[in-house]
């Protein structure tokens, strides 16, 4: 098994484009990328700590590739979108990719490269690509929120 880590806005939806997918063993949504040991939502939402609200996804390389996760990755949002996804607003909500190692790295920073040479999108991509760091899982109410509870992210 191995980990990708991904953010695109509220996690909730992130981790709706991820479960059920072959091969995506196990999701959880939590925070990462930021300085604050063990935060919170509350301490998210404040925009102190530097973390995102992102999606750790433990999948089997034998039965879908990192580059499979790329492509619901930037299917589930829009990348070019600074620090916001639709409604939400904050650095909580920018478009990052954790890479686990660097062919993780190579494989984002490629697959990065075509969608915005493609044409697709009307704008320029503001993901940001950087090493993977703690993961800090969310609290329990946030976790399959979406399944728990209905809903999905509409994007």
């Amino acid at each position: 098994m191995e980990k990708a880590t991904f953010a695109a806005g509220c996690f909730w939806g992130v981790e709706d484009a991820f479960i059920g997918i072959p091969g995506v063993i196990t999701t959880r949504v939590g925070y990462t990328g930021g300085r604050t040991e063990s935060p919170t939502y509350k301490d998210v939402c404040g925009h102190d700590t530097g973390h995102a609200e992102a999606v750790e996804v433990t999948y089997d390389p034998e039965r879908i590739s990192y580059g499979q996760l790329l492509d619901i990755f930037w299917g589930c949002h829009d990348p070019t979108q600074l620090n916001r996804q639709g409604p939400d607003m904050g650095d909580q909500y920018r478009s990052a990719i954790f890479y686990h190692s660097e062919e993780q790295r190579r494989l984002a920073e490629e697959s990065l490269e075509r969608l915005d040479r493609s044409g697709r999108l009307r704008r320029r991509i503001v993901t940001v690509i950087v090493p993977a760091v703690t993961f800090w899982e969310a609290e329990g109410y946030h976790q399959k929120y979406h399944q728990k509870h209905g809903g999905g992210c509409g994007f």
